[in-house]
């Protein structure tokens, strides 16, 4: 029953729409998927093995440091064929000295010369399909989770809900990918967010958080938000891997859930107008040691992290999300003792 439910990680690897490669930490190809196979013309039994600084002769002198690292339009040369290529290389994680190589072919505009302008699009557009793959890892983070929970003996009525609803999250993940930067508004409607926060702390607890203690400081009568649940869900479930990581394993571990109905918090309509109120709040708290003062400004750009390991797009797209809902996101230090404070601020339903 779980096989049906859950499927396994290499099958949904494989279905993905984009070239991939994994790599082990010897440096050599451990998998690759059909799009890749497609792409490098080689099937993944004559990729299997080899290294990967050989097959991309660009990784060869990549400094890596646990970072991700990006070539745009480099030419490679694959069974005496050229292919002009854009690259990502980029730490698997939780599993030390794994990687993943993503590969999408150069824009032709950009080899028959292109302005500075449009070549920085082309780019953001690679780091948006980048930001989409990296967030499937998310989900797939829960039903790992999940299902270990079952084989240890856990009862599996609610867990087998939460992975079905897990991997068709996946699914829609995947769905987005071509439509990623589309700035078409998101479908909002009036959501309760409680039942939306409880999914969310539950995939935490199961996977990528399970360990740490949760507090909720909520409001009982806050009104509807107008939001979208799947964006909404995503936000969260990224914020709280977030907070999960920074909090490593140092003294209390604790991530607080916290709402409130702020008046007079607002901010300026996209593409012009007056100003949109944004009563609705939602904090996730953290007692990590918040980000390096050089960065903390650029904290939601893409690519942008203040963990040797982090990628820099999870909270990218959470202020991508957060905007498309008409919404802002903030990060702060609040307290004694300090305090991280990510704060999502929400225009309320009307009734």
């Amino acid at each position: 029953m779980l096989a049906r439910a859950a499927p396994p990680a290499a099958e949904l690897l494989a279905q993905l729409p984009v070239a991939v490669l994994l790599v082990d930490p010897d440096g050599r190809v451990a998998q690759a998927n059909a799009e890749c196979e497609q792409m490098l013309n080689l099937s993944e039994r004559q990729m299997v093995g080899q290294s990967v600084a050989l097959l991309l002769p660009p990784l060869a002198g990549a400094r890596r440091e646990e970072r991700t690292f990006a070539a745009f339009d480099v030419e490679i040369e694959v069974h005496r064929a050229r292919l002009r290529v854009d690259l990502i290389e980029a730490a698997v994680v939780d599993h030390p000295g794994w990687r993943t190589v993503t590969l999408h072919h150069a824009a032709a505009s950009r080899r028959l010369g292109v302005t500075a302008e449009r070549a920085a699009a082309a780019r953001s557009a690679v780091g948006a399909a980048a930001m989409l793959a990296h967030e499937i890892k998310n989900p797939l983070s829960g039903i790992r989770g999940a299902a270990q929970l079952i084989a240890d003996g856990a009862e599996a009525g609610e867990l087998t809900a939460l992975i079905m609803s897990e991997v068709d999250r996946v699914a829609a993940l995947i769905d987005r990918m071509e439509d990623f930067t589309d700035t078409r508004a998101l479908a909002l409607e009036p959501l309760n967010i409680y039942p939306l926060l409880a999914h969310a702390r539950e995939v935490a607890r199961a996977g990528f958080a399970r360990g740490i203690l949760f507090e909720e400081r909520f409001d009982p009568s806050l009104p509807p938000a107008l939001a979208n649940r799947d964006a909404l869900l995503q936000v969260m479930i990224n914020l709280l891997k977030n907070a999960a990581a920074v909090l490593g394993d140092r003294g209390e571990r604790r991530i607080t859930l916290a709402t409130a109905y702020r008046h007079g918090m607002s901010a300026r309509a996209a593409h012009g107008g007056g100003r949109v109120p944004l009563p609705i709040e939602i904090c996730v708290i953290d007692s990590g040691p918040g980000a390096p003062e050089d960065i903390a400004e650029h904290l939601f750009d893409p690519f942008v992290s203040s963990r040797p390991e982090g990628k820099g797009l999870g909270l990218a797209l959470v202020d991508k999300l957060v905007r498309d809902m008409g919404g802002i996101v903030q990060y702060s230090r609040e307290g004694e003792p300090h305090q991280t404070v990510f704060r999502i601020l929400l225009p309320r339903a009307v009734q």
